[in-house]
């Protein structure tokens, strides 16, 4: 049997979990390729993962666990070290866990405000409105939404570019009292060093971003996965095509964006005319 590489477990959670999976793929006498044809992604992707160069996925962790026969060990593993996600969706949950381990974060916002810049009061409003929902569930989401937003008092937190379409800031979500509250917390959370906000101008075409809002994460400056918002539920992609495709789509956007300045002031104004 080849040898194992020269990891040591105990370094940190995520340094044992590379172990177990090389571990674990030798005593099934399968190469990288071999293990990533069985479960869906690259033999490269799992070489990185065992050499500490990329962060695995929920979903990674799962299929492994799949393909050895294992009861949730790695699943377990891969959870080691990270806060337990907030209250959320089962077909978010992934993605909570991932914007957290993320070191950058690249959102695009055609409708609402980003999820993770929500001020209480507004989110209320949108889980509200959901069909069928009851209020204890409507405050379950509110509460993990708020949850969500403790992503930058973490340690080392994420790099935030968040695109927003400048209708989101003329949509009378929960009334003008909220609106202009919720205003005021984007140029709040604007002058955090870890975030950029740019606004896309109502003249923009932005067709690239018309079909739906979404979210790319990256590791040390290499996109690695996505979220797209869709109806009824969103998903968690790491397909390179999906994340080649995205990212080109939040460039071409990004290019018709006001500059971070400009849009500090387009913000302002319109909070103004909220009150």
């Amino acid at each position: 049997m080849p040898h194992m590489t020269k990891i040591n477990p105990e370094d940190s959670a995520r340094a044992r979990f590379a172990y177990e999976l090389q571990r674990y793929r030798l005593l099934a006498k399968l190469t990288q390729g071999e293990l990533g044809r069985r479960i869906g992604f690259s033999g490269s992707l799992i070489g990185a993962i065992e050499n500490l160069k990329r962060t695995p996925s929920d979903d990674f962790a799962r299929r492994c666990d799949d393909a050895f026969g294992l009861d949730g060990v790695l699943t377990s593993l891969h959870l080691e070290g990270w806060p337990p996600p907030p209250p959320v969706p089962d077909h978010f949950r992934d993605w909570t866990v991932e914007e957290r381990r993320a070191t950058a974060l690249q959102t695009w916002d055609p409708l609402l405000v980003p999820g993770i810049f929500q001020i209480e009061p507004y989110a209320r409003r949108i889980f509200a409105r959901a069909p069928g929902s009851t209020p204890e569930e409507v405050e379950e989401r509110v509460f993990g939404r708020m949850q969500r937003k403790n992503i930058l008092s973490q340690e080392n937190p994420p790099m935030i570019l968040s695109l927003i379409d400048e209708g989101v800031l003329r949509r009378p979500i929960g009334g003008a009292e909220v609106m202009r509250k919720q205003l005021e917390y984007l140029l709040e959370i604007a002058s955090h060093p870890r975030v950029t906000i740019q606004i896309v101008p109502f003249d923009a075409e932005a067709i690239s971003g018309l079909l739906a809002g979404f979210v790319i994460a990256e590791q040390r400056g290499t996109p690695y996965t996505v979220y797209v918002d869709s109806v009824p539920d969103g998903r968690t992609m790491t397909d390179r095509n999906s994340i080649a495709s995205l990212t080109t789509r939040y460039n071409a956007i990004r290019a018709e964006a006001y500059p971070q300045s400009l849009s500090i002031n387009v913000i302002k104004e319109a909070a103004d005319k909220w009150t």
